[in-house]
């Protein structure tokens, strides 16, 4: 009797380095354009004297001054391994779906 080995499934393999990379890329530009658009709305309020003044713009400054902090350490991290594969989740649910009451295709 030879040891057999465990069949890969193609939602465990890793992401390939550019794939990893990409979507690192896209949430580093998401959070980036964000702190733009409190930029822009701070601005906004300021020009405007909008009432409560006191109260958004310290909102606005923190996440202006935490958003790039956060993004350039979301961006440096690796993707969780868990998380690599929007298809292992699909699958997990999948398994725990009860199967269908009357067969799909009529037997003749």
């Amino acid at each position: 009797m030879g040891r057999r080995e465990k069949a890969t499934v193609i939602t465990d393999v890793q992401l390939s380095p550019d794939e990893e990379l990409r979507i690192r890329t896209i949430r580093y530009v998401l959070m980036m354009s964000i702190r733009a658009v409190l930029v822009v709305v701070c601005g906004i309020l300021v020009i405007v004297h909008a009432p409560l003044l006191w109260l958004w713009l310290p909102f606005g400054l923190v996440g202006m001054a935490v958003l790039p902090w956060m993004a350039v350490l979301l961006a440096n991290d690796r993707l969780a391994k868990n998380k690599r594969s929007v298809f292992v989740r699909h699958r997990q649910h999948a398994k725990r779906l009860p199967p269908p009451e009357h067969p799909m295709i009529d037997p003749k």
